[in-house]
């Protein structure tokens, strides 16, 4: 199957920033979109735009750091169309701080969230795309997996790790799955709400919209299936 027209396409981290974008344009483009995220309340009225704008969509609470809330979304593709064609893992954390400040706890949440949540997407959708003969995998990382900087050591060791899990993913998936990673630059999001850093926030007024990053995505998917775009970076051209 080509293009984007009548594709299944689970989403997580769905409720705000790239993944809402993404549910938007994929589903404005006829895709069938299965949405998951921890803020239902943030769920079911971007299903209910979706669905009046003449898309198709259906959303679940999820915990990506729960490998059996990413089953379940899985499940519930499958269950809903009788097929996923594509995952894409986008939920993920962030947190900025010295390594000396020792926040652990942040730290944890950033190896749950950013690296955990997309192996469990891989171990709930990897069997089905196996059996189907066919799927594709979209995990989102970061410009930060491609450069680091002072106070994101922990972040981008996780986006690393997402690099790095999906590379050899695609190295074992073999000529019928596709695996392809989107590495965001600094982008309008909920996470600009956690820096607390003037510095740091001074600089993201370059941020680019999330819809930016959600384009990147339709243009990996609607490749035909014998074409594997391995990895988008998007950035703003003002980003060093």
């Amino acid at each position: 199957m080509t293009g984007i027209q009548d594709k299944v396409i689970a989403i997580t981290g769905a409720s705000s920033g790239i993944g809402e974008a993404a549910a938007l344009l994929l589903a404005g483009r006829g895709a069938k979109v299965v949405l998951g995220a921890r803020r239902l309340e943030r769920l079911e009225p971007l299903v209910e735009r979706i669905t009046k704008a003449g898309g198709e969509a259906i959303a679940t609470r999820m915990d990506v750091r729960r490998r059996e809330d990413v089953a379940g979304l899985v499940r519930l593709a499958c269950e809903h169309h009788g097929r996923l064609d594509v995952l894409i893992s986008n939920a993920g954390s962030l947190a900025v701080s010295p390594l000396d400040d020792l926040r652990v706890d942040d730290w944890e949440e950033l190896v749950d969230t950013n690296i955990k949540g997309v192996l469990y997407g891989i171990a709930a959708a990897l069997p089905v795309f196996r059996k189907q003969g066919f799927g594709h995998f979209i995990n989102t990382a970061s410009t930060a997996a491609h450069r680091i900087v002072p106070g994101q050591a922990i972040y981008a060791g996780t986006k690393f790790a997402v690099r790095a899990i999906s590379e050899g993913l695609r190295q074992e998936a073999g000529a019928t799955l596709r695996v392809t990673v989107i590495s965001p630059g600094m982008t309008r999001t909920g996470f600009m709400e956690h820096v607390k850093d003037p510095e740091l926030r001074a600089r993201m007024e370059i941020a680019i919209p999330p819809d930016a990053i959600a384009r990147a995505m339709a243009f990996a998917i609607e490749q035909p299936p014998d074409v594997d775009v391995g990895e988008v970076i998007v950035r703003p051209t003002a980003q060093g």
